[in-house]
């Protein structure tokens, strides 16, 4: 019998709930027990981390079909290193660690797609690394929209960010609200990007992330 991923990853089950979260809620927090990961079926999420001195730093975005807390499969006793919080309502499938290994032990195709998953997650980390390292505030804010509108998914044809606070986005970027203020306004004018109900990001975006280079500077 062919395993089904929908059914699995979309239906509640042995080991399985779907939970619900409204923004600025967690899946879990920093330190708390790894015991279970979980499948972001509808939403965009993200991952922060707090220093001993209380500074914060978002280390990742998450977006629809992809997993978080991967980090259970580590070991019993494992501690989450990262809180992880909705950004927008998010439909989730909780699956016990347990249920998630005994799964990838019996469906070879499953374990495969689940570690591409993690493969391109840590690519993805890299250049998230590189982009924090290499490039200015306002490259970053350009990646940081891109990303939360899915613009990479195939097939996707609207371009649409729902609400999210520009505080929101210079904790993201790692700058401040001013800053992320003065570059949206910019992103506006140049018309690379259009407030309707939410941020519509349009394609000309790229070229500051490909390109490294605004309209004007062409």
């Amino acid at each position: 019998m062919i395993f089904d991923f929908a059914t699995f990853l979309e239906r509640e089950g042995v080991g399985r709930k779907l939970i619900q979260l409204q923004p600025t809620q967690v899946f879990y927090s920093q330190g708390d027990s790894a015991d279970a990961i979980f499948y972001l079926r509808v939403g965009r999420a993200k991952l922060a981390v707090v220093s001993a001195e209380g500074k914060e730093a978002t280390i990742a975005l998450l977006a629809s079909r992809e997993f978080i807390g991967e980090e259970s499969l580590a070991g019993v006793g494992a501690l989450h290193l990262a809180t992880a919080t909705a950004i927008e309502i998010c439909s989730v499938l909780k699956i016990e660690r347990e249920e998630m290994i005994r799964v990838m032990h019996v469906e070879s195709d499953f374990s495969e797609m689940f570690w591409k998953f993690l493969l391109a997650r840590s690519m993805r980390t890299q250049a998230d690394l590189v982009d924090q390292l290499l490039n200015s505030s306002e490259k970053r804010l350009a990646r940081i929209l891109l990303i939360l509108s899915e613009f990479a998914e195939p097939g996707k044809t609207e371009h649409m960010i729902p609400h999210i606070t520009q505080e929101a986005l210079a904790e993201m970027v790692g700058t401040t609200r001013s800053r992320v203020s003065f570059f949206m306004n910019r992103f506006r004018k140049l018309g690379l990007i259009e407030y309707h109900g939410g941020i519509r990001v349009h394609k000309s975006l790229l070229n500051v992330i490909l390109h490294d280079k605004l309209p004007e500077q062409n």
